[in-house]
């Protein structure tokens, strides 16, 4: 995000306390898309129960040359929860289904990516695979910005592909200054 620029895509979304709904209770979402239309993110801290990358390959049919990390697959949000997403580092790029969505960053949501996971020479060096997204209408995350519902962070790499997503949260309110159990449930203005 540019100094100039009110959008906030390539950040991260912090949940505040008592967001008031249940599926964004302590989230940490990566925002991959944000402009006066529409924001799109994918939540970077929340596995689906007992779903691994090497299963979910399975399933698909996606045949691994390579012994596949056991890395969980995300709940990336609530909006088509059997769509698959990758984000991934920028070290892989599949023409023309990727797209930036941060510094070294890419997106790509097509099976050639998948291919590429369980691939040994195409691999991106660090990615994520979430189902679903998280998406806000025009202005809808204005609103909740405004209503102290989020707070905004810079992503990193253990915040986006680490597996230490029990932590993700505190760890994102930290990087900004903020200690969680300093927070109210009560949002406000002054």
């Amino acid at each position: 995000m540019s100094e100039s620029s009110p959008y906030l895509a390539g950040r991260l979304l912090v949940a505040m306390p008592g967001i008031g709904d249940e599926r964004f209770e302590r989230a940490v979402i990566f925002l991959c898309a944000h402009n006066d239309q529409h924001a799109m993110g994918l939540t970077v801290n929340r596995p689906v129960d007992g779903l691994t990358l090497p299963d979910l390959l399975k399933r698909l049919g996606v045949a691994s040359e390579i012994e596949a990390p056991e890395d969980l697959v995300l709940f990336g949000g609530p909006v088509e929860r059997e769509r698959g997403f990758v984000l991934h580092t920028d070290d892989y790029v599949s023409e023309p289904s990727s797209i930036v969505v941060g510094d070294g960053l890419m997106l790509t949501a097509t099976r050639d990516v998948l291919e590429a996971l369980a691939s040994h020479d195409r691999h991106p060096r660090k990615a994520v695979m979430a189902l679903g997204y998280a998406g806000w209408g025009a202005g809808q995350l204005e609103n909740e910005l405004r209503e102290n519902v989020w707070l905004t962070c810079e992503p990193d790499e253990a915040l986006l592909f680490g597996d230490d997503h029990e932590h993700k949260w505190s760890r994102a309110l930290a990087k900004i200054g903020v200690s969680a159990e300093h927070l109210s449930a009560q949002a406000g203005r002054a």
